[in-house]
C-alpha cells in the first residue's frame, strides 16, 4: 500500500502537467481528427515523454539546472519552429477552402508527421522544465524505490492522455466535416502557436 502512494502521486502530477492546451496536444488532436499517422504520432510522444520522465528521475534535471544555456537554445529553436508552424496554420485558415478531410486534400506525409511530433516535443523548453526538472525533483523526494514508481505513474498518465486524445479525436470528425470548421481550428492553432512562440522568447527579450 505504501508503494502505491508514489504511483498515484506520479499519475496525478503527470496528468496535471500534460492535460493542457499546448502545441503538442494541438498537433495530436489535428492528426486524430484527420486519421493521419495517429498511432505513430502518439507513439513518438509517449516514448519521448517516458525517456524525459525517467531521465529526470535519473538526475538529468540537476544537470540542466546548472546548464541554463541549454534551455535558452531550446527556447530559440522551439520559438522558431512554432512561428513557422503558426504561419502555415494561418495560411490554411485564410484559405477559402480551409483544410478539409475530403479525398481532394493531400494527406500529411509520414516523414512530416514524424518530424513535427519530434520537434514539438524535443524543441519545447517547457518539456525540460516541467517533465525533467519538476517531475525529477518531485520524484527524488519519494526516495528509493518510490521515485521509480512515481515515474511509472507519470508515464501512465502520458499514455492515457495521448492515446485518448489521438484516437478519441476521430469522434469529432462530424463537426469538422465542413471546411469552415477546419479554418476555425487552424486559426486557433495559429494563434496558439504564435502566443507560445512569443512566450518562449519573452524571457530572452526581457
Amino acid at each position: 500500500m505504501v508503494i502505491f502512494i508514489p504511483f498515484i502521486s506520479g499519475l496525478a502530477t503527470g496528468l496535471s502537467l500534460i492535460v493542457a492546451i499546448g502545441a503538442q496536444n494541438a498537433f495530436i488532436l489535428r492528426q486524430g481528427i484527420r486519421k493521419e499517422h495517429v498511432g505513430l504520432a502518439v507513439l513518438i510522444c509517449l516514448v519521448s515523454d517516458a525517456v524525459l520522465i525517467f531521465a529526470g528521475i535519473a538526475g538529468l534535471g540537476a544537470l540542466l539546472s546548472i546548464a541554463p544555456w541549454f534551455i535558452d537554445v531550446a527556447r530559440i529553436g522551439g520559438a522558431t519552429f512554432l512561428l513557422v508552424y503558426s504561419f502555415f496554420a494561418a495560411r490554411r485558415a485564410l484559405s477559402p477552402r480551409g483544410m478539409d478531410t475530403s479525398a481532394s486534400t493531400p494527406p500529411t506525409p509520414r516523414r512530416t508527421a514524424v518530424l513535427t511530433a519530434l520537434a514539438l516535443t524535443w524543441l519545447n523548453p517547457h518539456v525540460y522544465l516541467d517533465t525533467v526538472i519538476l517531475l525529477g525533483s518531485i520524484a527524488a523526494a519519494q526516495g528509493d524505490p518510490g521515485r521509480w514508481v512515481f515515474g511509472t505513474g507519470a508515464t501512465l498518465a502520458s499514455i492515457l492522455w495521448f492515446v485518448g486524445l489521438g484516437f478519441g479525436a476521430r469522434y469529432l470528425r462530424g463537426f469538422f466535416a465542413s471546411p469552415r470548421s477546419w479554418r476555425i481550428l487552424d486559426a486557433v492553432i495559429a494563434t496558439l502557436m504564435a502566443v507560445l512562440a512569443i512566450s518562449l522568447l519573452f524571457p530572452l527579450i526581457g
